[in-house]
């Protein structure tokens, strides 16, 4: 499936998420939709549809807005450099519609590779895993399953 820029999907944006998104902005932190949600299933470009992370790679950052320690897909994600505000960072974005998602940082747990994906909610349409078939996300669900 090619996952693009969507003008229909960009003019169902809501302000927030179109300044995150097409706009480069950050959200406030604690004060957004996923960053303490806990539910099981993937999360995908809010312009796209593109997968980009699941529930199970999700944690607690402490920071205020989602994190995860890998993508689905590295291929789904932009990395950038970015000297804005002052300091230099690694901005990601989704591939297919180019949306401004965040950064990823090296401070997260070393045990899955030291990365903190910090996302913002904004940028993302989670599916919950009970609805990844219907949503046309039924590849995904051997993620989801564990070996005993």
């Amino acid at each position: 499936m090619a996952y693009t820029k969507d003008p229909a999907a960009i003019a169902r944006l809501t302000p927030e998420q179109y300044r995150v998104t097409q706009e480069s902005g950050t959200e406030p932190p604690f004060q957004n939709a996923f960053w303490n949600h806990h539910g099981a299933g993937i999360y995908v470009d809010i312009v796209s549809g593109e997968p980009l992370f699941t529930s199970r790679d999700k944690f607690d950052s402490h920071c205020g807005w989602p994190s995860f320690t890998k993508p689905i897909a590295d291929t789904h994600i932009v990395a950038r450099r970015d000297d804005s505000h002052g300091m230099v960072r690694t901005e990601v974005r989704s591939k297919g519609a180019d949306s401004h998602l965040g950064h990823v940082f090296t401070d997260g747990p070393q045990q899955t590779g030291g990365l903190r994906y910090c996302i913002n909610s904004a940028a993302l349409r989670f599916i919950p895993l009970a609805e990844l078939e219907q949503e046309g996300y039924g590849a995904f669900l051997p993620l989801f399953h564990t070996s005993a």
